[in-house]
Parts: structure tokens; sequence; C-alpha cells
């Protein structure tokens, strides 16, 4: 959102910086008096957790690279030594390991809001396809990080999923099985298999570190959305990002990092697999393969489908089709809040994808299977017919003028009609 900036250099040393770099400048104008809906909630303090858990990772990961061997013989054994012989090693590793958790939990619960409040509509479009790609970006790099360990479960989760190129075979014959082998760097999972994942598992960080300068710069040219959706019009209906904003961030950051304190001292296993403490062996297969928390409703819209190659387009499918919401979505209202039919049906699919993430971690038959391929189908029914039909058919119930007559009630800032009677302000 393009303001004037206010900026004034101090003294003459900080003015001379200024006319060369402004750096400062774009601090104070951008993360200072940025002007913000004056009505925002506490989800939207999930993007400070974000970057916050973003550099969590990065830092903690690049100490535990120092000291982590990617070779088939010895990424179990390093692991073990980072956890027993390097100082604070333990808590390095169990930073890193739960400070993914608490990354995913933070971003699934942003995502929830920013599909609630209609967060994507325009002008947000962009906004919202770049944190699409973040999400992508994530998995990715959580996907390889996982392997790393180097235990059963992530040995044989990454030769699970993998092999859903081979998938590709039905298309074209030989093709998925050559991606497949070109992943691995051979005809099995194995050193150059580690190899690539933890080259490319150091890389990625710096990739969403990346987008998500692009994402807080697609942010910051419309501004922020609100529990109305609707844009700020005057001057009331806005108040700084600092110190307002900060304060409030700063103390969401702090109740979500004892939760994250909590996972780290009291029960840093809770998350992960035992069988992850068992060396990666080619020559035993688990009984039941599981990939780690925040993939389980996308595995589980994979088993879900009895067909290899449509199970494996369902589960792109699922992800990609975020990217089309803004054009999927026909209503003109953006918060669900304003929408008495579609909020129910939202709530209908956020309690699909939480059945998915339990039913990830199920075997795939019996009742587990049939609910779960009735979770599935109303997850993409949603997305592809709930969300353009109810669209075009709701009826919104009232809105508020303005963003501060939602706060200060009708009649307030700029929500007063031409020729109305303004109310007297509440102090």
């Amino acid at each position: 959102m393009a303001h004037e900036s206010t900026y004034k250099p101090g003294n003459a040393l900080s003015k001379w910086f200024d006319d060369r770099l402004p750096v400062l400048r774009l601090m104070h104008d951008q993360f200072g008096v940025f002007p913000m809906p004056r009505n925002l909630n506490y989800l939207w303090t999930f993007g400070g957790i974000l970057t916050f858990f973003l550099v969590v990772q990065v830092l903690s990961g690049v100490v535990l690279a120092m000291h982590y061997v990617p070779h088939e013989s010895m990424a179990f054994a390093s692991v073990e030594h980072i956890m027993r012989d390097v100082n604070w090693g333990w808590l390095l590793r169990y930073m890193h390991a739960n400070g993914g958790s608490m990354f995913f939990l933070a971003v699934y619960l942003h995502i929830i809001r920013g599909m609630y409040y209609g967060s994507y509509k325009a002008p947000r479009e962009i906004l919202w396809i770049l944190g699409v790609f973040i999400f992508l970006a994530m998995m990715a790099t959580a996907f390889m990080g996982y392997s790393l360990v180097w235990g059963q479960m992530s040995f044989w989760a990454v030769t699970v999923i993998t092999n859903l190129f081979s998938s590709l075979d039905a298309i074209w014959s030989g093709l998925g099985t050559a991606i497949v082998e070109w992943i691995w760097g051979g005809f099995a999972v194995g050193n150059p298999t580690l190899n690539r994942l933890y080259s490319l598992h150091y890389l990625l960080p710096f990739v969403i570190f990346g987008l998500v300068l692009l994402h807080i710069w697609a942010l910051h040219v419309p501004g922020s959305n609100n529990p109305t959706g609707i844009e700020i019009k005057t001057k009331s209906d806005s108040i700084s990002f600092h110190p307002y904003y900060t304060v409030k961030d700063g103390f969401a950051m702090s109740a979500f990092i004892v939760l994250f304190a909590f996972f780290i001292f009291y029960a840093p296993n809770f998350l992960s697999h035992p069988d992850n403490y068992i060396e990666a062996d080619p020559l035993v297969t688990p009984p039941h393969i599981v990939p780690e928390w925040y993939f389980l409703p996308f595995y589980a819209i994979l088993r879900a489908i009895p067909d290899k190659l449509l199970g494996v387009i369902a589960l792109f499918a699922s992800i990609l089709l975020l990217l089309f919401i803004p054009w999927l979505d026909t209503s003109k209202v953006k918060s669900a809040r304003y929408r008495p039919i579609y909020k129910w049906f939202f709530a209908l699919f956020v309690i699909s994808g939480l059945v998915l993430g339990y039913l990830g971690a199920k075997a795939p038959e019996g009742w587990y299977l049939i609910v779960g391929r009735i979770a599935t189908a109303y997850y993409f029914l949603h997305l592809l017919v709930i969300m353009p039909v109810v669209g075009w058919i709701e009826k919104p119930t009232a809105m508020p003028g303005s963003i501060t007559e939602s706060v200060l009630g009708k009649g307030a800032g700029g929500g007063t009609p031409k020729g109305a009677a303004a109310a007297p302000e509440r102090r």
C-alpha cells in the first residue's frame, strides 16, 4: 500500500547513509508506520510467527549441517553423534525437528485464515499464489530433510514417495521408471539419493527465504486484508504497524514459542516415528509406512484412489488447485463472516482435512478407506463445485460500511453515508 514516507534522519550520518542506501527509511516506512487495518485479530499474527520459525530452521540447519555426514553408512551414526557428543547438539536437533512441525502448524492455520477471510481475492491474487509456492517449497524441503535421518521410516518413506513417479509408465512406457532411477542415482535408494536430497535440503530454505521476501513485497502493495474484507477507506480505518501490531505479534509469538519449548524439552519425539531410531535397512520393510504428520492429509488422498496414476494425480491436484482459488471462488464478498451458507461448507472442508490427517496414519482398509474416500471426494467437491456455485447463489448478510464502523459501530468514521448524522465516537 503506497503511502508518503515520514522518515526523518536523526543526524548527519543517518542522512548521509539514507541518501545512498535508504535501508532505514525502508524499514521505517514498511515495518514501522505502515498503515494496517485497525480490526485485525490474532489470526493475523501467524505471518510473524512463520518468519520466526523460518529463521530458526535456517540457523539450526546450518549448524547441524556442519556435523552431519551425508553418506549411507555414516548418516545415521552422525545424527547420533550430534545428539550425544556435540555441545548442545541434542537441543539443535530437537529445535530443527520440532521447528519443522511448528512451521507447518502455523502455515496450515495461516492458510485456513486466508481461505476463510478471502485473502486470495483481488487485489491479492499474486500474494496468495506466492504463498502456495512457499507451501510447495516447504513440503519439498521437509520431505528431503526427513530422509536425512536415514532411519527405517525415513528410508522407506523416500522409497515409496519417489516411486510414485513410476506411475507415469502408464502414460509413456519406461518414462516413470527412468525418472525414478534418475532421482535415485541408481536402481535403489542409496548413497547418491542421500547426497542429492541433502544438497537440495540445504538449498531450498534459501529459495523459501526469497519467496517470503516476494510474499511480503506483494503484501505491502495492496496492504493487509482484514476480518471484514473491506479495504481501508479513510485514515481512521488504519493504525500503524508499530507499536500496535508489533506488540500483538510479539505476544502471540511468545505463546507459540511456549508450545515449541514444550515439545523440545518435554515431548521431543512425540511428533516423530519411533522406527526412525532404527538404522535404515533395505532388507526389512516396516509393517506400516507413514510420512510426517503434516503430509498425512495428502497421503490419505493418495491412498484413497485405487488406481496408482489417478492417486498421484489427485495428490498433486489437491495442492495445485490452491493456486486457482482466487478464480474458483465466485463470491463478490471476501469474508466468510458475511456468507451464511458458505461458512458452514468451509467448516466441513476443515473437518475433512482433519479427518484425512487422521486417516493418513491408519492402514487403508475397512471403514478407514471408506471414510477416506468420502473425505477426499468432499475436498475436491468443495474446491471445484461448492466454492463457485455457492458464490453465485448465496445472498450475503449486511456488511459494515467501513473498517471503523465494524469496530466502533454504525455511523463511526468513514462508514457514515452522506447526509446521515454521525454518531459520537466511543472512547
